[in-house]
């Protein structure tokens, strides 16, 4: 940001522009999130991976070569809806392409550690390369050597099945389960139940049946502020950096340090405990440590900063979990859109959150109470979403679990487990990557 200001001469009147451009690249993944989900229900988890990955490092590329601030906020937008839509897609198509114990560790330790990974070397890269056009190319040429994952990754068969295109869907998990060295049996799909699906997906699935029916509205509105609290906290925390004591190189480290404990404890959790339980855990841990930071002596500034460590901590995990959560609570029809939707309101989340930073200014601890008093509430309302742990992914709405107190019926033709996990497990197991 600095180097930028230098570039432009953002200063005096114009140092509005320097923190605007991050909000504009946080508009970016806002609209993102919006349309990745419709996008890829509709042409598919991996079309609109790899478009949306290409469109990421196509504009940040020529980011590189920005002659004005207007021109590098413009792109900035395009690079954040491409950089949250490409995420979205991964994760969205991992999560139906595995099976149930893989699912957990990709969403977690394979996804999030990553990313952890990726946090702690931007300081590093920044620290050695001052000059941002430099520092951007550096963290944008990466991106190419992805195109040569088209031909290793396959295309999500719950979404083949959804569509209606069975024969793509067996041909996927055929392979798998050679590369698995598992014997596929002679018939996966079961022709009545293709005959089924067949009649039940000739309905087209838009943004509204996320609030279709009473269930399904209740689940989506408990979600989106779920997100929305969580990236709060999240992004709060991690804008908050250069405020702690110290190098801000260091702090900024450590602030991606503490992500991967954090990631591995979430994946244990997922494994191994209910998820409500466990997310609840993780909010009210992070929310109460913020809430304490106030009665620490100003002279102890090294358990303050351990304690922001530990709110990261407990925030992260429950980052971390509620992607997983989410998508075993919508269906397959929806899945995507439901994904996105709440991922669209984490974006809302993050765009607020620098204007909870900045209340520090008036009170240095106002932002720990508000962030930590908005977690401990999120946890509390986590504990009356039903629970996923040890259930199969739903496919449809009417196979959806009810919200706790809420009154629901199922359809008399639904059916709660999808034979293709119930009857061959291992099959999806593969990653086939």
């Amino acid at each position: 940001r600095v180097s930028l200001s230098l570039q432009w001469n953002l200063v005096c009147d114009d140092d509005w522009k320097g923190p605007f451009s991050t909000s504009l690249f946080f508009v970016g993944v806002l609209f993102g999130s919006f349309i990745s989900g419709q996008l890829s229900d509709k042409f598919g988890r991996k079309n609109v991976l790899f478009v949306t990955m290409g469109m990421q490092t196509g504009f940040s590329f020529v980011q590189v070569f920005c002659t004005s601030w207007e021109m590098f906020s413009v792109l900035f937008v395009l690079v954040g809806m491409g950089q949250i839509s490409n995420y979205v897609a991964a994760f969205v198509l991992g999560t139906e392409i595995l099976g149930k114990s893989v699912r957990i560790l990709f969403c977690t330790i394979g996804v999030c550690v990553f990313y952890a990974f990726g946090y702690m070397l931007l300081p590093l890269f920044a620290y050695f390369l001052r000059d941002w056009r430099t520092l951007l190319l550096a963290l944008t040429l990466p991106g190419l050597l992805c195109v040569a994952l088209w031909w290793v990754i396959p295309e999500s068969p719950r979404w083949l099945i959804s569509q209606g295109r069975f024969q793509e869907a067996e041909a996927i998990i055929r392979k798998a389960a050679k590369i698995n060295g598992i014997t596929a049996p002679d018939v996966i799909l079961d022709p009545t139940e293709l005959q089924d699906l067949n009649s039940q997906n000739q309905q087209v699935y838009t943004i509204l049946d996320l609030v279709k029916t009473q269930n399904i509205r209740t689940i989506t509105i408990m979600s989106v502020i779920l997100w929305m609290i969580i990236s709060i906290g999240y992004f709060g925390l991690s804008l908050d950096t250069p405020n702690l004591h110290g190098d801000i190189y260091v702090n900024c480290f450590l602030s991606a340090v503490i992500e991967v404990p954090a990631y591995i404890i979430s994946w244990l959790l997922l494994r191994n405990f209910p998820r409500r339980y466990s997310m609840a855990a993780a909010l009210f841990l992070g929310g109460c440590v913020l809430l304490f930071i106030q009665l620490v002596p100003a002279h102890i500034r090294v358990l303050s900063i351990l304690l922001v460590m530990l709110g990261k901590f407990g925030i992260t995990s429950a980052f971390s979990m509620v992607y997983v959560y989410t998508a075993e609570l919508y269906p397959t029809v929806v899945r995507n859109m439901g994904v996105g939707a709440s991922s669209m309101a984490s974006r809302l989340g993050s765009i607020l959150s620098p204007y909870f930073v900045y209340l520090g200014a008036y009170d240095r601890f106002l932002p720990y109470i508000l962030m930590g008093s908005l977690t401990v509430l999120s946890g509390i309302l986590t504990l009356f979403l039903p629970e996923s742990y040890g259930m199969p992914l739903p496919d449809t709405t009417e196979q959806m679990l009810t919200v706790k107190g809420l009154k629901y019926r199922p359809s008399p033709n639904s059916t709660r487990v999808s034979r293709d996990e119930e009857e061959h497990p291992a099959i999806l197991k593969s990653t086939a990557l």
